[in-house]
């Protein structure tokens, strides 16, 4: 009875809230509240160039709330620890089955424990490495060779992994990329302007994913 609950309860949001997205407040100690910046200037170039009319100011949201499910869109980052306990799972679980979505941009350190965490949630299925041919790669903008390289840590390749429902992308898992990154106020990191626009195109191309499934 629950899930039928909150699976009318999320629709019924989305359609009220459709373009309003929010940080996810996990548990574990790590800094889910890194990259302050990025949010906003993704938000910002969004509406600007690909025509969107998301509120400028993005939200935050603990993951075992029912707030969640106001959110087509949630973003999640940090450099290290992460936990889900039980609540946080089922709830998380029942966000993305009712068309949620999650991207978690790894800002160096979360690999090990997000990749546990999310068996939590989904102990069935597995971080699968995104396809180059996938539509998110595809529009608005191209990016034939996948996911771009925005920083280096430890000259590992760029790589986006996802689980799905059915056909349907629910969970992006950004690695050794460090989107967020590019995605931050110019002089935070001092990155060139062409870097930074990989960042914003891809950020974008992930919204446009999310909005239009």
């Amino acid at each position: 009875m629950r899930v039928l609950f909150i699976f009318s309860f999320s629709l019924f949001s989305f359609a009220l809230i459709a373009q309003d997205i929010a940080v996810l407040k996990y548990k574990g100690g790590g800094d889910w509240y890194g990259n302050p910046t990025a949010l906003p200037n993704l938000i910002e170039y969004c509406n600007q160039h690909i025509h969107t009319k998301i509120n400028p100011k993005p939200q935050t949201v603990e993951t075992g709330s029912l707030d969640i499910f106001q959110y087509p869109f949630l973003h999640m980052t940090g450099h290290g620890n992460v936990f889900f306990d039980g609540a946080d799972a089922e709830n998380l679980k029942n966000y993305l089955l009712s068309g949620g979505f999650l991207h978690i941009d790894d800002n160096y350190g979360m690999q090990p424990y997000i990749t546990k965490e999310l068996k939590k949630v989904f102990p069935d299925k597995d971080l699968i490495e995104i396809p180059l041919n996938h539509e998110i790669f595809k529009a608005p903008y191209k990016f034939p060779n996948g996911l771009p390289k925005i920083h280096e840590h430890d000259g590992q390749r760029p790589q986006a992994f996802g689980l799905f429902q059915d056909d349907r992308l629910i969970l992006l898992f950004t690695y050794e990329s460090d989107l967020g990154d590019g995605w931050e106020d110019e002089e935070v990191h001092n990155d060139p302007l062409e870097v930074r626009e990989k960042a914003l195109k891809m950020g974008a191309n992930i919204i446009k994913y999310v909005f239009d499934h």
